[in-house]
């Protein structure tokens, strides 16, 4: 099978192939049923609870609004959100096709088909095979929200004790709808939120997800507003993993 590892750190001319950019974080990739999924991941105690932070869409369309070829991550928010959380098991988790580019990959897994049964059961396989049977802190961002949320809806093996979101898409359909945008037809939704202890961090000035698409799913008492924040722009953000 031929592929392309796409790492964190890109470089003028291209990707730069460091595996260890972040320190204690080893990269690991996980082998599901239909992709190859990338981690980067800090695992120090097999008893506690594994907090894993689910990357957004990446760099899924262009600035014109045409779908990419590679939808590897430009930014580094959720990837630092990960390494500066100290807890013993911490794992980087990227979306189907983001930096390893298989001949498995196409553009409908994170376009049309980003929250497909495909994508949500590779995803699972991936979160189940690195928490080993442990508790589970789930943190996504953007459409990372929605994913993680989905993947708690159809997976009740898997251990959550906490569903954290972070500028996220609550439902793709309203989300679609609210800019006008053709729907997500080979996707997943969300008709209810997960029955879990759960936190959204939403963005005071988020132009990509608005508020009041957060307003309209999640229980008010769930959400806190990040003032002078925007989607890709959190400022020093410190996240309550614990309190339920």
């Amino acid at each position: 099978m031929k592929k392309r590892i796409c790492f964190f750190i890109l470089a003028l001319t291209g990707c730069v192939a460091d595996k260890n950019v972040f320190d204690d974080f080893i990269y690991s990739p996980v082998a599901t049923k239909y992709f190859e999924i990338a981690t980067w991941q800090k695992l120090t105690n097999s008893c506690s609870p594994v907090h894993i932070y689910i990357e957004g869409d990446g760099n899924a369309f262009d600035v014109y609004g045409y779908p990419t070829t590679d939808p590897t991550p430009k930014g580094r928010f959720v990837r630092e959100l990960a390494t500066s959380d100290n807890a013993e098991n911490v794992v980087y988790m990227a979306r189907p096709c983001q930096f390893i580019c298989s001949e498995n990959c196409n553009q409908r897994d994170w376009t049309g088909g980003r929250f497909s049964e495909k994508v949500i059961d590779s995803m699972a396989e991936a979160i189940r095979k690195v928490a080993k049977g442990r508790e589970i802190i789930l943190i996504g961002y953007s459409g990372g929200a929605l994913l993680s949320g989905l993947i708690i809806q159809n997976n009740e093996d898997l251990m959550v004790k906490k569903w954290v979101t972070i500028a996220g898409v609550l439902n793709h359909s309203a989300w679609t709808e609210y800019f006008n945008d053709s729907p997500l037809s080979d996707s997943i939704d969300l008709d209810e939120l997960p029955n879990v202890p759960q936190l959204h961090y939403v963005a005071e000035y988020d132009k990509a997800v608005p508020l009041e698409l957060t307003y309209r799913f999640a229980n008010m008492d769930d959400i806190i507003v990040v003032q002078g924040a925007t989607h890709g722009n959190f400022g020093d953000l410190k996240l309550d993993l614990y309190t339920n």
